[in-house]
């Protein structure tokens, strides 16, 4: 059974700020904002549902979310980004993942993970080849870094490369890979002979390179997820990251993703809230609004609570951000604490709305199902606690 878009409830989104924080945005912030607002509402919210139900991306909004911003709006316009600051990033995500955090996903990977470490740590060269296009989305990318065997432990990885003179050999495998199925580059960490750490681009069409994809998954499901495998593939010299290398090359591109993320997960929130505020007011019970009901106002009274704190705590990180002054520590609590605050909000709203809460005429149990990916993936919720309790105490509980 899919959801139609003709059956779709109109995108009627409203978009709280209890504590006025748009005063605190600039002109062209709100303006980024509004527009991704507005593509979202007229480009994601009619189709998202159906695509969801059938388990596709819609590859339809690709060229949108490059004309919106959603490709590495902070890039340098010289490399075909928008030249735009953290906290423009930040609601960029937000109004993206207010449509669905797989969606999201795509974005922010493409960004974050895949256009970030090519600015950062790639040569003039490689920026100019593949920065403008991923910007447009004429290149859609991805990135590897988990592996079977190695998620929370990153630096286990087995995936090696040889030099063979010429050109390099790669054998490996990586795996929960957004974009992966129809990604045109990956950006690929892998350990060198003396067990470094560093990043390469390899391209499709590479022999021995496949990315099969991962079906049956209850989240995400309008993105696409695959693996990265890696059979005796030989990548160009050139195609080597050469200005930065070890743990520290990808965590970098984490940060920047999981800044993202604590973004996004505001949208979410905010989407579900949305949604069951007006359910309230709508839904008559025992001859009246649930809305005026106590227990009703006290889920809604907590939701905006805590949307509010999550706005104000992002909105510092992006000062940071712009300032060079954010450390990943702060970084992590702001993605741990949003999105499990975007996970407490969709399961007290799918109360709300009761059977009708699991159905595809709401988005709420979608944002649900896809917030239990959101609170795992860019590191889980158990590893940015460690994280925090590591920077309070000075003392890594990992090992």
């Amino acid at each position: 059974m899919t959801f139609k878009s003709k059956t779709m409830r109109p995108d009627l989104f409203q978009s709280p700020d209890y504590y006025l924080l748009d005063e605190l945005l600039s002109d062209e912030h709100k303006m980024v904002r509004d527009a991704a607002r507005a593509w979202v509402k007229k480009e994601v919210s009619p189709i998202i549902e159906e695509y969801a139900q059938k388990a596709e991306f819609p590859h339809q909004i690709v060229k949108g979310l490059g004309e919106i911003g959603g490709f590495g709006p902070y890039i340098p316009v010289e490399y075909g980004g928008a030249g735009l600051d953290q906290i423009s990033y930040g609601l960029i995500m937000q109004e993206i993942e207010r449509g669905d955090s797989g969606v999201r996903s795509t974005s922010s990977v493409q960004s974050s993970l895949v256009m970030y470490p090519i600015w950062k740590y790639g040569n003039e060269e490689q920026r100019m080849k593949y920065l403008p296009k991923l910007a447009t989305g004429e290149f859609i990318g991805c990135f590897g870094l988990t592996e079977p065997d190695y998620g929370s432990n990153p630096a286990g990885m087995v995936t090696n490369y040889k030099d063979m003179g010429d050109h390099y050999l790669l054998n490996g495998a990586k795996m929960w890979i957004s974009n992966a199925p129809f990604a045109d580059i990956a950006v690929v960490w892998a350990k060198n002979e003396e067990g470094r750490i560093h990043g390469l681009i390899v391209e499709r069409g590479m022999e021995g390179f496949s990315t099969p994809e991962t079906h049956n998954k209850w989240s995400l499901r309008a993105s696409a997820t695959g693996e990265l495998i890696f059979d005796n593939v030989k990548v160009p010299k050139e195609n080597l990251l050469p200005n930065k290398s070890g743990l520290g090359a990808p965590l970098g591109c984490l940060d920047s993703a999981r800044y993202g993320i604590a973004w996004g997960a505001i949208g979410a929130a905010m989407d579900c809230y949305d949604t069951a505020l007006r359910y309230s007011k709508e839904r008559i019970q025992f001859d009246k609004p649930i809305g005026a009901t106590q227990l009703q106002q006290k889920k809604l009274a907590e939701m905006i609570t805590e949307i509010t704190k999550a706005q104000l705590l992002t909105w510092r990180l992006g000062v940071l951000r712009n300032e060079g002054k954010a450390t990943t520590a702060q970084i992590s609590m702001a993605k741990r604490n949003n999105v499990d605050m975007a996970l407490t909000i969709a399961r007290d709203a799918r109360q709300m709305l009761g059977g009708m809460g699991i159905t595809g005429e709401y988005s709420i149990m979608r944002h649900m199902m896809n917030l239990e990916s959101v609170v795992t993936y860019e590191g889980t919720h158990d590893i940015h606690l460690l994280i925090t309790g590591m920077d309070v105490t000075g003392f890594p509980a990992f090992k």
